[in-house]
């Protein structure tokens, strides 16, 4: 049950954000205090990875771990806009609870299960986070009268699509692994909820976020860790890959871009010609990436120079599930919002090298 805890009570825009304990969801809650947003954040801190980085993160937010129990909201011992609730969002009760208690106006659906690779050895979390939860984010989204659900979706979507750079405007009917089939299966949800309710939606593809706070199964920890380790990285497809890494620091600007700007009915749209893009509902898909694909032993070379060592690596096939290329068409968000990312890998990397020596070291 949501405790009867005093909602927060202000006339700033009040914001649901799904996933905050997680890596974007983290960065995400500390942009929207810094700009005077009220933000309650939910996650369910599984054991996906370790559960200890995400109650870190949730200090840095005055969130402290003692404090948190099952469904009942906390209130940030740092910041007056900010109370956090541990919950799972197939929990259908808890989350209806959730938006009877506080008057939401805008939600940014984090949350997730992720991971390409894990998706092969428990399918079932998916379908429970990703579709079950995603339902039940939509539902109370067109019950309450939300002004705007931006919401998480993936690069991994594209799949066997070969055209580069990957555009929205392309049909992505090929997943490779059953995490980009949920990603795709939102998008496909909330467009039927614009369509019938009225509910504008905005689904934002991110293309390989890094950063400070970044998630243990992604390259750069999983590299980091081996590196200071002096253990062998795994280097796939015997380095024969790019990808479109993308500095948190921009995906979060563009995301905050984004929030505040509802979608809207294209009048144009044609549906002789159907745009996957967006739709004559209230209804939009970005890309949100650096849109400046690097190659895999490139990155290798950067984060060496990052961190000050060599790293000893292993070469290895394609793994299951995995792309070999990604490359982000960002060029409508960058008509429509001024989007410009300008952080570069090099820059990115020794940031999260600083972050990681001073939280692990």
């Amino acid at each position: 049950m949501v405790s009867s805890v005093r909602p927060i009570q202000n006339n700033k825009s009040l914001i649901l954000v799904t996933g905050a304990a997680g890596f974007i969801g983290f960065h995400l809650v500390k942009r929207l205090l810094h700009d005077d947003w009220q933000v309650v954040g939910l996650d369910n801190i599984n054991d996906y990875y370790d559960i200890n980085l995400k109650y870190a993160r949730l200090k840095e937010l005055g969130i402290e771990r003692n404090n948190i129990s099952k469904n009942a909201p906390v209130r940030s011992l740092l910041h007056n806009n900010f109370s956090f609730v541990r919950m799972n969002l197939e929990d259908e009760v808890g989350v209806l609870q959730l938006f009877d208690t506080y008057q939401f106006q805008y939600i940014c659906h984090l949350a997730a299960q992720a991971g390409v690779r894990y998706s092969l050895e428990n399918p079932m979390a998916y379908i429970n986070s990703n579709i079950v939860g995603f339902t039940n984010i939509l539902e109370c989204a067109k019950n309450y009268d939300i002004k705007h659900l931006v919401y998480a979706s993936s690069s991994s979507v594209y799949g066997l699509n070969a055209k580069m750079p990957f555009s929205t405007h392309e049909g992505t009917n090929h997943p490779v692994s059953l995490y980009a089939a949920t990603k795709k299966s939102n998008e496909l949800m909330a467009h039927v909820y614009s369509h019938l309710y009225n509910l504008p939606t905005t689904g934002l593809r991110f293309f390989t976020v890094y950063g400070p706070w970044g998630r243990p199964d992604m390259s750069p920890m999983l590299f980091a860790d081996s590196i200071m380790q002096r253990k062998p990285i795994k280097i796939f497809n015997h380095g024969n890959m790019t990808r479109d890494f993308t500095y948190v620091d921009d995906v979060i600007e563009g995301m905050m871009r984004v929030i505040n700007r509802p979608a809207n009915n294209n009048a144009a749209w044609d549906s002789n010609f159907p745009d996957p893009a967006d739709s004559s509902a209230p209804y939009r898909i970005y890309n949100i990436g650096n849109s400046s694909p690097v190659r895999l032993m490139d990155y290798v070379e950067t984060m060496e120079n990052a961190f000050g060592k060599q790293a000893i690596k292993i070469f290895l096939p394609m793994q299951a599930g995995d792309v070999q290329h990604t490359f982000s068409d960002v060029s409508d968000l960058k008509q429509e919002f001024d989007y410009r990312p300008n952080t570069s890998l090099k820059e990115g990397l020794k940031q999260f090298a600083k972050w990681y020596r001073a939280y692990y070291f």
